[in-house]
């Protein structure tokens, strides 16, 4: 029993000091910097990346470390990662219906392509992945198949944010619908409504 005891000593002291990895997976404009620039403020007061209306505005892996969240009594260490926007095509005219000359927008597809590339090998560097989805649209693509087939081949705890509720054409019960193997926990990360809710559900189910 002592013996016992000890181990499970061990285990607390190791389980207190252990670091999260939470990747923020998504298709572009999904909101994953809104969001992850909110849990970001909520705990350090600081923003993780900024955040624009047009596409692939996180062409790079942006961190975030040591961020102490504290659920209940709970207390978790984690560190953000805001991946790049995943998309299965990226076509530099796309940049230029936002004004940016052709140069401009030639240079930002080759980094968005980038940006694709490394996130996939960040898949390696995550423990736990929010995957985000705007819940004003159709959830059922070929980037949310393939960034959930991914996380589910290497065994990654998957958490899929509905995202956006804040809008009046949300649909978060399409994307329940859509990915009923995974908790689903909707939220907006601009307004932080739920926020506590999505909060409670990466201490359940991260690891």
């Amino acid at each position: 029993m002592p013996w016992r005891r000890f181990v499970n000593w061990i285990r607390k002291i190791f389980s207190r000091r252990r670091v999260i990895r939470l990747g923020l997976y998504g298709p572009p404009n999904a909101g994953k910097t809104t969001l992850a620039n909110k849990i970001a403020i909520d705990w350090t007061g600081e923003p993780v990346g900024r955040v624009s209306e047009v596409p692939h505005e996180t062409r790079e892996v942006q961190k975030k470390e040591r961020v102490v969240v504290q659920v209940g009594n709970k207390k978790l260490i984690m560190n953000l990662l805001d991946m790049p926007g995943i998309a299965t095509k990226i076509d530099y005219e796309e940049f230029m219906k936002y004004g940016l000359s052709k140069k401009e927008a030639q240079k930002r597809a080759k980094e968005a392509t980038r940006g694709v590339i490394e996130a996939i090998k960040w898949l390696e560097n995550v423990d736990t992945a929010l995957v985000v989805m705007d819940s004003t649209k159709d959830p059922y693509t070929q980037v949310n198949i393939t960034i959930i087939g991914n996380l589910e081949a290497r065994d990654i705890p998957v958490i899929i944010v509905a995202n956006k509720i804040d809008l009046k054409d949300a649909k978060p019960e399409l994307i329940r619908e859509a990915f009923p193997q995974h908790p689903v926990v909707e939220i907006s990360g601009l307004t932080g409504k739920n926020i506590d809710l999505l909060y409670e559900a990466i201490a359940k189910y991260s690891r």
